[in-house]
């Protein structure tokens, strides 16, 4: 299992566990972490899961594809630490993930 910490943009923080094969969107989801919509259910078909990842993270949680890219291109405030949440696997190494909610989602 791995916690995974939401901050809100209030600042307020929601630690939830996720079991590894997860991905993070679906995590949040189960745990009803606010501002993680994913309307689309993980296709990487909207931007509704945005979250800005740590910078203590980044490397661990890697790149967006291209494909992920272009459909940052469709949120708000996009970051060099963006990333959607429906494309990040959750893994034992990610135990700790701090991860930040934007302030507007979509």
């Amino acid at each position: 299992m791995a916690k995974i910490t939401f901050i809100q943009p209030d600042g307020s923080a929601q630690v939830v566990t996720a079991e590894p094969g997860l991905t993070v969107m679906e995590a949040a989801k189960m745990a009803d972490v606010p501002g993680i919509e994913a309307e689309c259910g993980g296709a990487c078909a909207c931007a509704t899961c945005h979250v800005y990842v740590d910078a203590d993270w980044r490397e661990k949680t890697g790149k967006p594809s291209d494909m992920e890219e272009d459909m940052l291109d469709f949120a708000f405030d996009v970051r060099e630490e963006s990333r959607l949440s429906c494309q990040v696997k959750v893994t034992a190494e990610l135990d700790g993930l701090v991860l930040r909610v934007p302030a507007k989602q979509f």
